[in-house]
C-alpha cells in the first residue's frame, strides 16, 4: 500500500480509504489509486484484514482423496459457502495421512469452521472439535459431541433398493457390507430388515467389505468361484456403494457374466461415476448438493451463534433406475 501511495501521490491513509470502499476520497483519486494498484500489481490483502478482526471467515473441509462422491460434495461446498462470503480450505487423508493430521492442518490455517466428510473420528475427539471451531459432520453420526450432523436416510434408501429387486422377481438377494464406511451400519441393517419383511430370511446374506472398487472385485470373485463349485449365483446383488459395485461390475463382466440379464446391480450413492458406465448404474441417489448446502449453513450459523446446541440435517434419498437392473433369469 506503501508503493502504491507514493506512485499514486496520496498518503497511505487515503490508499486505504480506497480499497476499503470508505467515503474520503474523490472520484478522481479512487481512479487514480485503483490505476496504480492494477500497474504495479497490488491486491489488498483480504485474509490479513481478516485476521486483524479476529476473523478468518474459512471453512476447512477434510475428506477422503479417493472417494469419489466426496469430489461431488466439495463441488457443492464452494458454492455454498462463497454465497455466505466464506472461503474454501481442502485437506485431505490418504493411506498415508491420517485424519488428525488432516483436520489440525485446517485448524492450524485458521479455519473458523470444519466440515468433516466421513470422519472415523471417536465421539470423544469430535467433542474436542466442536469446542475449537464450528464442525459439522457429514455422513457419519457422532453421538454425544458437540457437532452438528448431516447425512442420508439411510435405510430409506436401502428399502427402496431392496423393494424395487424384490418387485423385480429376486429373491438371491446379496449385500456388500461396507465395513467401516459412513450409513454402512445403517445400510446392513436395512437390508437385514428388507429381507426378513418380504419373507427372505432364508436367502439373507451379507458379505464383509468396504467402500472401495476392491470389495466389489473380491465380492465378483467370490460369487464365481463359488458358482464354479455348483452354487448358484445370487440373482442380484446391493453394494455398500457406487465404487464397490463398479468393482464388482468389472469382475462379472470380465467373466462374461450378462448384466443385468444373468445378475442385476444396484449402488448407493448416485456418484457422478455412476452416469459413466456404457450401462449406467442403478443406485440410490445422496443429494450431495443439498448435503453440502445444509453443512455450510449449519457451520455458518455456529459460527454466527455458538450456544447453539447440536442439530441434524436428514435428508431423503432417491433410487434412480438405469441399466444394471432388471427381472431375474428364468429358471
Amino acid at each position: 500500500m506503501a508503493d502504491v501511495a507514493q506512485k499514486a501521490g496520496v498518503s497511505r491513509a487515503l490508499v486505504s480509504i480506497v480499497f476499503r470502499r470508505q467515503p474520503g476520497a474523490s472520484e478522481e483519486t479512487r481512479e487514480r489509486v485503483l490505476r496504480v494498484a492494477d500497474e504495479i500489481g497490488y491486491r489488498p490483502d483480504s485474509a490479513a484484514r481478516l485476521l486483524a478482526r479476529g476473523r478468518s471467515r474459512t471453512l476447512g473441509v477434510m475428506f477422503i482423496v479417493h472417494q469419489t462422491f466426496h469430489t461431488d460434495l466439495i463441488a457443492g461446498i464452494y458454492p455454498a459457502a462463497e454465497q455466505l462470503g466464506y472461503d474454501v480450505l481442502l485437506s485431505a487423508t490418504t493411506l498415508g495421512r491420517s485424519e488428525g493430521k488432516a483436520i489440525e492442518a485446517l485448524l492450524s490455517h485458521r479455519c473458523e469452521g470444519l466440515i468433516l466428510l466421513a470422519p472415523d473420528a471417536d465421539p470423544a475427539y469430535l467433542d474436542e472439535l466442536g469446542h475449537r471451531a464450528a464442525t459439522v459432520s457429514v455422513g457419519r453420526r457422532a453421538p454425544g459431541a458437540r457437532v452438528d450432523f448431516v447425512h442420508t436416510a439411510e435405510g430409506k434408501g436401502v428399502r427402496q433398493a431392496m423393494d424395487h429387486l424384490v418387485e423385480l422377481g429376486h429373491r438371491r438377494i446379496v449385500h456388500i457390507d461396507g465395513g467401516r464406511g459412513p450409513g454402512s451400519a445403517e445400510r446392513r441393517r436395512a437390508y437385514r430388515a428388507a429381507m426378513r419383511r418380504h419373507g427372505l430370511e432364508s436367502e439373507m446374506r451379507v458379505v464383509p467389505g468396504d467402500h472401495t472398487e476392491q470389495s466389489g472385485i473380491e465380492t465378483g470373485r467370490l460369487l464365481l468361484a463359488e458358482h464354479d463349485q455348483g452354487q448358484p449365483l445370487p440373482t442380484a446383488v446391493l453394494a455398500g456403494n457406487d465404487r464397490s459395485a463398479m468393482g464388482l461390475l468389472m469382475s462379472l463382466t470380465r467373466a462374461g457374466v450378462d448384466v443385468p440379464g444373468d445378475l442385476s446391480v444396484v449402488g448407493y450413492d448416485d456418484s457422478h461415476l455412476s452416469h459413466l458406465m456404457p450401462i449406467g448404474l442403478t443406485t440410490v441417489r445422496q443429494d450431495a448438493v443439498l448435503l453440502a448446502e445444509h453443512a455450510v449453513r449449519f457451520a455458518v450459523e455456529r459460527l454466527e451463534n455458538p450456544a447453539l446446541e447440536p442439530r441434524e440435517a436428514v435428508l431423503d434419498p432417491k433410487l434412480v433406475v438405469r441399466g444394471t437392473s432388471g427381472p431375474p433369469p428364468v429358471g
